[in-house]
């Protein structure tokens, strides 16, 4: 096996609001066709990091960073970066689904639409290879013009991703994004995941230490701003390297 590209890499990143700082000098490389968790306590950090790294934080009053963040080689804060080109490339999943108010066809063709994409085979052709990646082809297929708000709240997730892999993204950020869903649809993402590795980049931010356990390659622990241990997932689940890591795993904290 040869030794997987870095995808993105942070470089002594520091983030701050105003006075505060979120975020604490971190060091990470990421690689192609992998799952990365981040883990750690409410507020330490991590949901932050991961809205670094397509640059939505840009707009929050009093947000500066400091460091280099790349991604597949390239610097994503430079001035010159389109930052509506960069979310191309990087595309994001919430916690809770947001579909448009759109029919589920429109909801996928969003992207490419906004793209000045005009050619409509093109097109169908994307929407319907992103619902069959994201296993809802069979479910929706007879009812493309129906309202994307009548799905059910799993569909409507799958769905928000079909929408993010129709741009065909290189790296894609989720945020929780199972947290508002029930086991039968956690599952089926979960499940999702494991596919769409084998063509994306996958960065996951979760509250559950079990889900990051079956989906991840690597877990970053994070707190109090900190990078305190990036590894792989399996060492990181049984044999941490530092105690807080541990302590946070085996719930004495968190």
């Amino acid at each position: 096996m040869s030794e997987k590209k870095i995808m993105l890499e942070a470089r002594n990143v520091d983030v701050f609001y105003g006075e505060f700082q979120a975020i604490k000098n971190i060091d990470m490389k990421i690689k192609e066709n992998s799952v990365t968790a981040f883990i750690g306590p409410s507020g330490c950090g991590k949901s932050t990091f991961l809205r670094v790294l397509n640059r939505m934080n840009d707009y929050v009053e009093g947000f500066a960073l400091r460091g280099e963040i790349e991604i597949n080689g390239e610097k994503i804060y430079r001035k010159s970066v389109k930052v509506e080109e960069l979310r191309k490339e990087v595309g994001m999943v919430f916690q809770k689904p947001n579909p448009f108010p759109k029919s589920i066809y429109d909801n996928v063709a969003f992207g490419l639409k906004i793209q000045g994409i005009t050619d409509k085979a093109f097109i169908e052709e994307r929407v319907i290879n992103s619902l069959k990646q994201v296993a809802l082809w069979d479910e929706v297929k007879d009812q493309l013009k129906k309202s994307a708000l009548a799905l059910s709240g799993g569909q409507q997730q799958r769905l928000c991703i079909a929408r993010t892999l129709a741009v065909e993204p290189s790296v894609i950020l989720m945020d929780e994004p199972t947290s508002a869903l029930d086991p039968i649809s956690t599952s089926k993402i979960e499940e999702l995941l494991h596919e769409l590795k084998k063509k994306y980049t996958i960065v996951i931010v979760t509250h559950n230490m079990q889900q990051a356990a079956r989906v991840s390659d690597d877990t970053a622990f994070f707190y109090m701003g900190e990078l305190i241990e990036f590894d792989k997932t399996d060492k990181i689940f049984t044999n941490p390297s530092m105690e807080k890591t541990e302590n946070y795993i085996t719930g004495r904290f968190g």
